[in-house]
């Protein structure tokens, strides 16, 4: 797990995670559809393993399997982003302050890192992260290269504020702007680099979807493809955007929501 923090500038996503109810079948269905290998190790929690998600020899994300009783008090398998921060302690608080929540304080992860369990004042979760001093990221590839982070898409309960919250928190920029019509505009952001999202209301509020996380994948037909032929459920998609790439959304086995993003 190697990550990199926001100091310097703006704060960016640096690792992406799925909380599941199943992480071998869901190992399985995500390198069959996106293309990760896997790498299971040791948690931070004794007895709970966490998978390293690679694409190539680079690792892009992790899972966990959470138990049981977890689910059964209303929680849902899903995918939850991690931003870099230069200082963890700082920006909980910054947080909390704002309005947001605080769902788990600040945790040291060892030879990694610090990091603390937070939601914005909309009540979408995210991770603050802090890597260890001296901790680099990997060299990272084109934009399109398979099985890495292409797009970061917040559904908000109000997006002109959500918009507010994250770019006084974390230096975002606003740069292209699309009108949706009756559903209102599609505000693209930057940190540090080109434009990686977008942020909107949320036409369904009751089933608000927050954070979606875009992974490039070599084909959006075949990858929708693929999400069919390993259990998971299609949402949307293959549908173009502009630029045009194509995008999937689904949901996987065990239910979490995810997207992809390629050539059609």
């Amino acid at each position: 797990m190697t990550l990199q923090n926001g100091k310097g500038g703006p704060s960016n996503f640096v690792w992406y995670e799925l909380v599941t109810s199943d992480a071998k079948a869901a190992e399985a269905f995500y390198r069959g559809v996106v293309g990760w290998e896997a790498d299971v190790q040791p948690g931070i929690t004794p007895g709970e393993p966490y998978t390293i998600l690679k694409a190539g020899k680079v690792p892009v994300a992790g899972m966990l399997a959470m138990p049981k009783d977890f689910f059964a008090s209303g929680n849902k398998p899903g995918w939850i982003g991690y931003l870099g921060v230069d200082d963890v302690d700082e920006y909980t608080k910054r947080v909390q302050a704002a309005g947001g929540k605080v769902h788990r304080p600040v945790r040291e992860i060892p030879s990694v890192g610090r990091f603390s369990v937070v939601a914005d004042p909309q009540g979408t979760v995210f991770v603050l992260f802090q890597a260890k001093e001296g901790a680099q990221r990997p060299p990272q590839p084109p934009p399109a290269t398979p099985g890495f982070a292409n797009w970061h898409e917040l559904h908000a309960v109000d997006g002109k504020s959500a918009f507010e919250f994250y770019s006084g928190m974390f230096g975002w920029k606003k740069t292209e702007v699309m009108d949706m019509g009756p559903s209102g505009v599609y505000q693209m952001f930057a940190a540090d680099g080109p434009t990686m999202g977008g942020m909107m209301t949320a036409e369904d509020q009751a089933n608000r979807p927050g954070w979606i996380y875009y992974f490039n994948v070599d084909s959006a037909d075949a990858a929708a493809g693929r999400v069919k032929e390993k259990g998971g459920k299609v949402l949307m998609g293959p549908h173009e955007v502009p630029g045009g790439s194509w995008i999937v959304q689904g949901i996987d086995p065990q239910g979490a929501l995810f997207a992809v993003v390629g050539p059609k």
